[in-house]
């Protein structure tokens, strides 16, 4: 099985301090890597083109097993402690290849530890929700009693409909997709999008005080950036739901609160078209 192996990163321009290096299915994978284990959260990792001749070996662990397994990577070693620990290769919006190294203990801190209430949302037993077709790995609404259509949206991931026109609307976003938002400027764009519908949120799979965290941008920065982005757009709130799983169940709530209001006040609710 070969071995695992932990180095320091040589380069000094680098964010990420160490480098890993492993075999899998006769590849040999190279990555940089914020920390040398995920022992309290999960850890970033950016594939690396070369394993430099000077590079500084730390630790060297014998791999009992590793297997690929969809977009993971099960990686088990031969010692007493830290063993078992999984890579997850992911797309962010825009195609850039993101990977997060987990452990057991920091999957279970990054999904609620509660059972989600079975009750349909605002009382609405058949919930018609629209996902956006360009939406990768999206929300199922597992157990809820929902139709889904896959249709193009002008703005956002997830909608219910007035007819032809979207009548709410979420816009998903992982921690990443809202940094990278908040400091390439798209964000704005797509809040500006959403104000011109009467009832429009964005649903963020994370916890705010995990945007202090983030290695490659600074923490007043990005806070101050997500204050801006608030208070230039009061009608788009953006809600920190902790978990994908509680995202999903937000969105879920919201949308079902939506169709309620919309079909207790039809004449009144705007369309975006009046909205603008």
């Amino acid at each position: 099985m070969g071995s695992f192996v932990i180095a320091e990163n040589p380069d000094p321009e680098s964010t990420l301090p160490y480098l890993l290096r492993f075999e899998v299915a006769g590849e040999t994978l190279i990555l940089k890597a914020r920390e040398t284990w995920p022992r309290t959260s999960k850890v970033y990792c950016h594939r690396a083109d070369d394993w430099p001749a000077d590079a500084t070996i730390l630790k060297e662990v014998p791999v009992r097993e590793v297997a690929r397994r969809g977009v993971a990577i099960d990686l088990v070693l031969e010692r007493g402690q830290e063993q078992r620990s999984q890579f997850v290769f992911t797309r962010l919006k825009g195609g850039r290849e993101a990977i997060f190294w987990q452990s057991a203990r920091t999957a279970r801190a990054s999904r609620p530890g509660i059972r989600m209430p079975g009750r349909p949302a605002s009382g609405v037993k058949d919930l018609e929700i629209v996902v956006d077709s360009r939406e990768r790995y999206a929300y199922k609404f597992g157990g809820r009693s929902v139709t889904i259509e896959k249709r193009a949206l002008p703005v956002g991931d997830y909608a219910v409909m007035d007819g032809d026109d979207p009548a709410a609307i979420v816009e998903r976003k992982s921690l990443q997709d809202l940094i990278k938002g908040l400091t390439d400027g798209s964000l704005a764009f797509q809040m500006a999008d959403l104000a011109t519908y009467p009832m429009t949120a964005v649903a963020v799979e994370g916890r705010y005080r995990d945007l202090f965290k983030h290695e490659h941008v600074s923490a007043a920065f990005a806070a101050d950036l997500l204050a801006r982005h608030q208070v230039r757009y009061p009608s788009v709130p953006i809600v920190f739901c902790d978990a994908r799983k509680l995202a999903e169940e937000w969105t879920y709530r919201f949308l079902g609160a939506a169709m309620v209001a919309l079909d207790e006040a039809p004449d009144t609710a705007l369309s975006p078209r009046d909205s603008r």
